[in-house]
Formats: C-alpha cells, sequence, structure tokens
C-alpha cells in the first residue's frame, strides 16, 4: 500500500507540474495568442498522461483523480479505506506539483487563483469531461487494458478543446489548480461546483457503462 500511495502521490504531483508549468510556458511564449498558450498547454498534458499512467498504471492503477477513485470503489475494486488514502496522496501530491511549477518558473509558490471559471456552460463542460473520461477507462479495461494510457491521453487532449471549461475532469487537479494564478488558475470560490459536477458525472458514468458493459 505505501508503494501504491506513493506512486498516486507522485503520479498526481508530475500530473499538476505538468499542467501548470506548461500552463506558464505556453502563456509566456504565446505572445498574447490564448489559441496558442492553450495548444501548448494541452499537448504536454495528454503526453504525459501516456507517460505516468503507462508507468504508474501496474503499481497503484494510476488513478490520480478522486473521481476516477470513486469509480472504482463503486465497482468494489478498491476500498473505502484504500480510497481515502488514495484521495490524500491525490490531493497533496498536486498541490505539490503546483508549487514545484511555480518554484520552477520564479513565481511565489503559493498563490490564489483570480481566474473565474463558472455558469452552466463551464459546469456542463466538466460533466460532459468527467464522464467520457471514466467511460473510457472503464470501457478500455475491459476491451483493451493496454490502450487504456492511450485513450486517456488522448481525450484529454480532446477534451482540452471541445469542452467549455477545458476539461479538468479531475477534483484534485481542480483543487490545486486553485492555488495557481497562471493560465492554467481557477478562482477558489469555483472550485466547490466543478468538484461536486465531477463527482456526479463519475457516479452516472460508473453505472452507464456498467450496464452498457455487461456481457
Amino acid at each position: 500500500m505505501l508503494r501504491k500511495l506513493f506512486a498516486e502521490w507522485v503520479g498526481t504531483f508530475s500530473l499538476l507540474a505538468t499542467v501548470v508549468g506548461s500552463g506558464i510556458m505556453a502563456e509566456n511564449l504565446a505572445g498574447g495568442n490564448v489559441a496558442i498558450a492553450l495548444l501548448g498547454n494541452t499537448i504536454p498534458t495528454g503526453a504525459i498522461l501516456v507517460v505516468l499512467i503507462t508507468v504508474f498504471g501496474p503499481i497503484s492503477g494510476a488513478h490520480f483523480n478522486p473521481a476516477v477513485t470513486l469509480s472504482f470503489a463503486l465497482r468494489k475494486q478498491i476500498s473505502i479505506s484504500d480510497s481515502a488514502l488514495y484521495l490524500l496522496a491525490q490531493i497533496t501530491g498536486g498541490i505539490a506539483g503546483v508549487f514545484a511549477a511555480h518554484f520552477m518558473f520564479d513565481m511565489d509558490i503559493i498563490e490564489t487563483s483570480t481566474k473565474i471559471r463558472t455558469g452552466p456552460g463551464q459546469w456542463m463542460g466538466e460533466f460532459v469531461a468527467t464522464f467520457g473520461l471514466v467511460g473510457t477507462i472503464m470501457a478500455c479495461i475491459k476491451a483493451r487494458p493496454s490502450a487504456v494510457p492511450m485513450a486517456v491521453g488522448l481525450y484529454i487532449t480532446a477534451a482540452y478543446w471541445f469542452t467549455s471549461s477545458t476539461s479538468f475532469a479531475n477534483p484534485a487537479v481542480t483543487i490545486a489548480r486553485s492555488f495557481s494564478d497562471s493560465f492554467a488558475g481557477i478562482h477558489p470560490s469555483d472550485v466547490g461546483a466543478f468538484i461536486a459536477v465531477q463527482l456526479v458525472a463519475a457516479i452516472a458514468a460508473t453505472y452507464t457503462f456498467k450496464w452498457l458493459l455487461e456481457e
């Protein structure tokens, strides 16, 4: 279990260091072009997910996401007590990853985001993003487990662009990004609604795909 928790911590740390770090780099280099900045944020995020899931999947399952852990718990593939430990590792690892990104780019280590992300359109974006992510994982595990890293990386790469929220799809990521006043940030007052929608979407996807994939 210690190895599993460390894998979840390091994996989520690396994910957030990539999300926030690439966002800072992209914004610095884009010259005010938001589309170029988003592209510069998207490609590293999708790429690192492929790497992290490949590396840590055999150890912890490579959840890096409380919504994914919730789905596994609902299907009784992880215990409630282990889920709680995973959650703690994911949230603390994610926040530490944000702090590491700030340190790399000579920013204040701890910030509070001022980027507003709220409203029905954004919430719907988060529902769609999280529902699709959980569904992708469940379907790939059943059809071709070896395809999970690539499928998740490609899904998030696409969802950055087709969802209004740019696809957080992860409560740990949402919490961590509230500590960064950068391109990837989210205002703390908007975090609760994002997380609520993500968890509802994870539950809906779990039971929808459980029914869909039954033989």
